[in-house]
C-alpha cells in the first residue's frame, strides 16, 4: 500500500481491526480487487466487527469506496486513534491472519507488528484477545469513567435534596409571612410598634446578606424589559 485512498478497498482497514479484536474473518477479506462492489463487501466484514464489539463509530462506506484521499485520510486518522488506545499489545502476524496474502509495507498495519515494544512506550499492559463494548471515541479507562458517572449521580441526588430542602423552608416563611399580614390587617396598631414582636419577625424574615440588595419594583420592571 502506498497511498491513502487504497484504503477504500477496506481490506486494509480489515486487517488493522483484527489487529485489535483479532476474530475479523480475513480470509474472506479480498485484497487484490478492483472494483466498487468488491470493496463493499469487505467493508461488509469490518461493519459486522464494529457492530459484534458495540463501536459506535459509523462507516461512511459510499464515501470511501469511491477512493477519495480526503474521504480516507479523515477515516484513517480515527483508526490511528483508535488502534493507538485499544491495540491489545503481544505480536501479530498479518500474514498468518490472511493466510498467505501480501502486507502492505506502509501504514498502521506496518506498525502492528510493534504492539509489544508500542505497549511497553505508551505504559500500557498488554493483553490477549478481543476486547468488547469499545465506544468510538471515548477517552481514558473504564474505571475513571464509571467514577465520573458515579460522581455526576451524586452530584445531582445533592442537588435535588437541596432544592426539596429550599422549597421546605420557603413555605414554611411563606406561611409566617401570611400570618404576619392577617395579624397586621386585623389590628393595625400591631405595625406601629417599632420594638413589637410583629416588627422583630418582619426584620429576620426580610434581612439580607452583605451586599445583596432588593431591586425596588420599578427597576426590576426595567430589567426584564431590556433586551
Amino acid at each position: 500500500m502506498t497511498k491513502v485512498e487504497q484504503c477504500g478497498t477496506g481490506a486494509a482497514l480489515c486487517q488493522v481491526f483484527d489487529s485489535i479484536f483479532l476474530d475479523v474473518p480475513m480470509s474472506r477479506v479480498k485484497f487484490n480487487v478492483n472494483g466498487e462492489w468488491a470493496y463493499v463487501q469487505n467493508f461488509k466484514i469490518l461493519q459486522n466487527t464494529f457492530t459484534k464489539h458495540h463501536v459506535d463509530k459509523p462507516i461512511p462506506v459510499e464515501a470511501l469506496t469511491k477512493c477519495k484521499m480526503q474521504d480516507n485520510l479523515e477515516f484513517l486518522q480515527w483508526t490511528k486513534k483508535f488502534w493507538d488506545q485499544y491495540f491489545p499489545g503481544g505480536d501479530y502476524d498479518a500474514v498468518a491472519r490472511r493466510k498467505g496474502g501480501t502486507l502492505p509495507p506502509t501504514g498502521p498495519v506496518a506498525r502492528a507488528t510493534a504492539g509489544s515494544a508500542g505497549a511497553a512506550r505508551r505504559g500500557t499492559t498488554p493483553t490477549t484477545g478481543p476486547r468488547l463494548g469499545v465506544k468510538a471515541g471515548a477517552g481514558g479507562g473504564g474505571a475513571a469513567s464509571a467514577a465520573l458517572l458515579q460522581e455526576n449521580t451524586t452530584l445531582k441526588e445533592t442537588v435535588v435534596g437541596l432544592e426539596r430542602e429550599r422549597d421546605f423552608y420557603f413555605s414554611k416563611l411563606r406561611d409566617i409571612e401570611l400570618l404576619i399580614q392577617q395579624a397586621v390587617e386585623e389590628d393595625p396598631e400591631l405595625d406601629k410598634q417599632e420594638d413589637g414582636l410583629i416588627k422583630q419577625i418582619q426584620a429576620i424574615l426580610y434581612s439580607t446578606e452583605e451586599g445583596f440588595e432588593i431591586p425596588a419594583e420599578g427597576e426590576a420592571l426595567d430589567d426584564q424589559e431590556t433586551f
